[in-house]
Protein backbone atom coordinates (compact mmCIF):
# COMPACT_ATOMS: atom_id res chain seq x y z
CA UNK A 1 0.00 0.00 0.00
CA UNK A 2 1.29 3.44 -0.96
CA UNK A 3 2.20 5.89 1.79
CA UNK A 4 -0.53 8.54 2.32
CA UNK A 5 1.92 11.43 2.38
CA UNK A 6 3.49 10.55 -0.97
CA UNK A 7 0.07 10.05 -2.54
CA UNK A 8 -1.21 13.32 -1.04
CA UNK A 9 1.77 15.30 -2.35
CA UNK A 10 1.20 13.89 -5.84
CA UNK A 11 -2.60 14.14 -6.03
CA UNK A 12 -3.44 17.27 -4.04
CA UNK A 13 -2.25 19.83 -6.64
CA UNK A 14 -4.39 18.24 -9.38
CA UNK A 15 -7.50 17.99 -7.23
CA UNK A 16 -7.02 21.55 -5.98
CA UNK A 17 -6.51 22.91 -9.51
CA UNK A 18 -9.66 21.24 -10.84
CA UNK A 19 -11.79 22.30 -7.88
CA UNK A 20 -10.50 25.87 -7.91
CA UNK A 21 -11.17 26.20 -11.62
CA UNK A 22 -14.69 24.80 -11.28
CA UNK A 23 -15.44 26.99 -8.24
CA UNK A 24 -15.48 30.04 -10.48
CA UNK A 25 -15.87 33.19 -8.42
CA UNK A 26 -15.30 31.35 -5.13
CA UNK A 27 -11.74 29.99 -5.24
CA UNK A 28 -11.84 29.35 -1.48
CA UNK A 29 -14.59 26.81 -2.15
CA UNK A 30 -12.18 24.87 -4.36
CA UNK A 31 -9.56 24.72 -1.61
CA UNK A 32 -12.21 23.76 0.96
CA UNK A 33 -13.45 20.93 -1.28
CA UNK A 34 -9.94 19.58 -1.89
CA UNK A 35 -9.08 19.79 1.81
CA UNK A 36 -12.30 18.05 2.81
CA UNK A 37 -11.74 15.23 0.32
CA UNK A 38 -8.23 14.55 1.55
CA UNK A 39 -9.39 14.71 5.16
CA UNK A 40 -11.91 12.01 4.37
CA UNK A 41 -9.22 10.04 2.54
CA UNK A 42 -6.84 10.01 5.50
CA UNK A 43 -9.69 9.06 7.86
CA UNK A 44 -10.43 6.08 5.60
CA UNK A 45 -6.88 5.42 4.40
CA UNK A 46 -6.99 1.76 5.34
CA UNK A 47 -9.63 1.19 2.63
CA UNK A 48 -8.87 4.13 0.31
CA UNK A 49 -5.21 3.15 0.19
CA UNK A 50 -6.22 -0.22 -1.26
CA UNK A 51 -8.23 1.31 -4.13
CA UNK A 52 -6.84 1.11 -7.66
CA UNK A 53 -8.36 4.51 -8.48
CA UNK A 54 -7.61 6.49 -5.31
CA UNK A 55 -7.16 9.68 -7.35
CA UNK A 56 -10.57 9.25 -8.90
CA UNK A 57 -12.19 8.56 -5.56
CA UNK A 58 -10.74 11.68 -3.94
CA UNK A 59 -11.69 13.82 -6.98
CA UNK A 60 -15.29 12.62 -6.88
CA UNK A 61 -15.47 13.31 -3.12
CA UNK A 62 -14.03 16.79 -3.72
CA UNK A 63 -16.45 17.54 -6.57
CA UNK A 64 -19.44 16.40 -4.52
CA UNK A 65 -18.34 18.63 -1.64
CA UNK A 66 -17.74 21.53 -4.04
CA UNK A 67 -21.24 21.18 -5.51
CA UNK A 68 -22.75 21.30 -2.01
CA UNK A 69 -20.70 24.41 -1.20
CA UNK A 70 -21.70 26.13 -4.44
CA UNK A 71 -25.39 25.31 -3.93
CA UNK A 72 -25.18 26.70 -0.40
CA UNK A 73 -23.43 29.85 -1.62
CA UNK A 74 -25.97 30.31 -4.41
CA UNK A 75 -28.73 30.14 -1.77
CA UNK A 76 -26.85 32.69 0.31
CA UNK A 77 -26.53 34.98 -2.73
CA UNK A 78 -30.29 34.73 -3.40
CA UNK A 79 -30.96 35.57 0.24
CA UNK A 80 -28.60 38.54 0.06
CA UNK A 81 -30.27 39.85 -3.10
CA UNK A 82 -33.61 39.81 -1.35
CA UNK A 83 -32.27 41.52 1.79
CA UNK A 84 -31.23 45.07 2.54
CA UNK A 85 -27.68 44.01 3.43
CA UNK A 86 -24.85 45.19 1.19
CA UNK A 87 -22.93 42.10 -0.03
CA UNK A 88 -19.14 41.99 0.02
CA UNK A 89 -17.37 42.35 -3.31
CA UNK A 90 -16.07 39.04 -4.67
CA UNK A 91 -13.20 39.35 -7.10
CA UNK A 92 -13.42 37.31 -10.29
CA UNK A 93 -10.81 34.61 -10.91
CA UNK A 94 -8.53 34.87 -13.94
CA UNK A 95 -10.33 34.14 -17.18
CA UNK A 96 -9.96 30.41 -17.73
CA UNK A 97 -12.26 29.84 -20.66
CA UNK A 98 -11.77 26.09 -20.81
CA UNK A 99 -12.54 25.52 -17.13
CA UNK A 100 -15.54 27.82 -17.31
CA UNK A 101 -16.83 25.66 -20.15
CA UNK A 102 -16.13 22.50 -18.13
CA UNK A 103 -17.96 24.04 -15.16
CA UNK A 104 -20.99 24.45 -17.43
CA UNK A 105 -21.14 20.74 -18.22
CA UNK A 106 -23.52 18.41 -16.38
CA UNK A 107 -22.03 16.89 -13.23
CA UNK A 108 -21.34 13.45 -14.74
CA UNK A 109 -19.55 14.99 -17.72
CA UNK A 110 -17.48 17.22 -15.40
CA UNK A 111 -16.41 14.18 -13.38
CA UNK A 112 -15.46 12.16 -16.44
CA UNK A 113 -13.54 15.04 -18.05
CA UNK A 114 -11.58 15.77 -14.87
CA UNK A 115 -10.79 12.12 -14.18
CA UNK A 116 -9.71 11.53 -17.79
CA UNK A 117 -7.82 14.72 -18.60
CA UNK A 118 -6.59 15.94 -15.22
CA UNK A 119 -5.96 12.58 -13.55
CA UNK A 120 -5.14 10.76 -16.81
CA UNK A 121 -7.34 7.83 -15.82
CA UNK A 122 -8.41 5.21 -18.35
CA UNK A 123 -12.06 4.72 -19.18
CA UNK A 124 -12.01 1.45 -17.21
CA UNK A 125 -10.57 3.21 -14.14
CA UNK A 126 -13.14 6.00 -14.43
CA UNK A 127 -15.91 3.43 -14.69
CA UNK A 128 -14.64 1.72 -11.52
CA UNK A 129 -14.30 5.03 -9.64
CA UNK A 130 -17.81 6.19 -10.57
CA UNK A 131 -19.49 2.79 -10.42
CA UNK A 132 -20.74 2.97 -14.02
CA UNK A 133 -20.16 0.98 -17.21
CA UNK A 134 -17.12 1.66 -19.38
CA UNK A 135 -19.41 2.36 -22.34
CA UNK A 136 -21.20 5.00 -20.29
CA UNK A 137 -17.85 6.64 -19.60
CA UNK A 138 -16.95 6.60 -23.30
CA UNK A 139 -20.32 8.07 -24.31
CA UNK A 140 -20.16 10.69 -21.55
CA UNK A 141 -16.65 11.77 -22.57
CA UNK A 142 -17.65 11.88 -26.23
CA UNK A 143 -20.62 14.12 -25.44
CA UNK A 144 -18.55 16.35 -23.16
CA UNK A 145 -15.75 16.80 -25.69
CA UNK A 146 -18.23 17.53 -28.49
CA UNK A 147 -19.99 20.14 -26.35
CA UNK A 148 -16.70 21.74 -25.27
CA UNK A 149 -15.46 21.90 -28.86
CA UNK A 150 -18.69 23.57 -29.90
CA UNK A 151 -18.71 26.08 -27.03
CA UNK A 152 -15.02 26.92 -27.29
CA UNK A 153 -15.20 27.27 -31.06
CA UNK A 154 -18.01 29.80 -30.64
CA UNK A 155 -15.77 31.77 -28.26
CA UNK A 156 -13.09 32.00 -30.96
CA UNK A 157 -15.10 32.04 -34.19
CA UNK A 158 -18.44 33.60 -35.11
CA UNK A 159 -21.18 30.90 -34.95
CA UNK A 160 -21.58 30.79 -38.74
CA UNK A 161 -17.91 29.71 -39.09
CA UNK A 162 -18.11 26.86 -36.55
CA UNK A 163 -17.93 23.41 -38.15
CA UNK A 164 -18.04 20.24 -36.09
CA UNK A 165 -17.20 16.76 -37.34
Amino acid sequence: MEDFEAWYRREYPRVLAACTALAGGWPDAGREAADEAFTRAIERWRSVGQMAARGGWVQVVALNHLRRCLRRRASEQRALRSSTLVPAVVSEPPDVTLWQAVAGLPARQQECVILRYVHDMSENDIADALGIARGTVAATLHGAVRRLRSELAEEILPPEEVQLP
